[in-house]
């Protein structure tokens, strides 16, 4: 058990931690950008726990507004900015007199990758934007920034049960315009003097996560370790109120109950939502991103690790308990559009007619080759 900023007694699930940890029970003003994004939504959600005060900061969209609609009781602790992070009157704006900056804000994949153009001057020039407004004011905020695993690029020839360390090298996959991006962030942090904690996030996945064709990008023998969105936002509010993370670089991902191959991760989740397991075929080989990660310092010092893999799936299963009664009905419409979406399998089945239509040929052509003469009976010398 420990406590939080409001003297709760808080338990956690991991049987592991049984010391008692103090935190700071300091009030402070808060931007949160991206707030309404997966993480920034765990992450508002728990600064709302705690007595805070907070500003959240996000682009005024239509899913945006909606979410932020269900926050509408919680107005007295927040404020909401809506802007734009390419535009530094925005950024100077929700910037101003605030004490921590979370900066969760980002174009992800798979538009990042497939339009860099449009992505990186929200990724790159919005976190630009908030380091020169930060250096701007009277009292420098500091600043949590999100980076990714992405950035160590394809681990997987270091094999399945290889821990990427903050130390390992930076090798982004090719055609990773996203890692790239937080990449020079990070750089741009480093250099700029500010007072600043930059963690690299595992795969944060969603509880609303649907189904994307990124899924198949991924290849199947990926090592994946995932944390639970709640458990990255209670990170993120963790290290407001602790000291020890300035300066540092850390990762956030769920620990060793949180660690399967990713033919393990898609095959569950697929079986969770009343899909059921795609064929191998579905799924690409090229460089991907994703590993198991050395967690053991960002634990030590934010004891965030609280729900497994398998609270994740449970999680999943209870969102989907009505949809999944549909997709068994619907399964195999739902299974052909699915597999309509993955780029390999058509490649697979286009390869299959390919032979098919080959073999046809073949034989055709052999059966021309035979001549009328060649199937007369032969006479018999007398």
């Amino acid at each position: 058990m420990h406590e939080n900023c409001n003297n709760e007694t808080v338990k956690t699930s991991h049987p592991s931690k049984k010391m008692a940890i103090q935190w700071r029970h300091v009030k402070v003003k808060i931007l949160l950008t991206g707030a309404f994004g997966n993480v920034g939504t765990s992450t508002l959600k728990e600064l709302i726990k705690r007595d805070h005060q907070i500003r959240c900061f996000d682009i005024p969209t239509r899913a945006n507004k909606q979410k932020a609609k269900k926050f509408r009781k919680y107005q007295s602790k927040m404020e909401i900015i809506w802007g734009d992070l390419r535009k530094i009157s925005d950024v100077e704006r929700a910037v101003k007199d605030v004490d921590v900056i979370i900066h969760l804000a980002a174009i992800i994949p798979p538009l990042a990758n497939n339009r860099p153009e449009v992505a990186e001057p929200v990724n790159v020039g919005g976190t630009k934007n908030i380091i020169t407004t930060i250096k701007k004011q009277t009292k420098q905020p500091k600043l949590i920034f999100s980076s990714s695993v992405a950035i160590y690029g394809d681990v997987r020839a270091k094999g399945f049960d290889y821990i990427i360390k903050t130390t390992d090298q930076i090798n982004p996959s090719s055609h990773d315009h996203y890692a790239r991006h937080k990449i020079k962030c990070e750089s741009m942090i480093q250099e700029s003097g500010i007072n600043y904690a930059i963690f690299r996030f595992a795969a944060i996945p969603p509880l609303d996560q649907g189904t994307d064709p990124i899924m198949f990008d991924v290849p199947l023998d990926t090592p994946i370790e995932i944390c639970h969105t709640l458990d990255t936002g209670f990170a993120m509010v963790n290290a407001i109120e602790n000291d020890e993370v300035w300066g540092k670089i850390l990762h956030i991902a769920g620990g060793p109950e949180c660690r399967v191959s990713y033919k393990e991760y898609v095959g569950t989740i697929l079986d969770m939502m009343g899909i059921g397991r795609l064929p191998d075929q579905a799924f690409g080989n090229e460089p991907f991103h994703c590993g198991f990660m050395d967690t053991t310092e960002s634990e030590e010092i934010l004891h965030y690790q609280r729900h497994t893999f398998s609270d994740y799936l449970q999680d999943i299963k209870k969102y989907y308990s009505v949809a999944r009664i549909f997709a068994r009905i619907f399964r195999p419409a739902v299974r052909r559009w699915l597999l309509n979406q993955s780029p390999y399998y058509k490649a697979y089945i286009n390869s299959i007619k390919e032979y098919i239509h080959n073999k046809k040929k073949r034989t055709l052509k052999s059966k021309k080759k035979i001549t009328p003469n060649s199937t007369k009976t032969p006479k018999l010398s007398q």
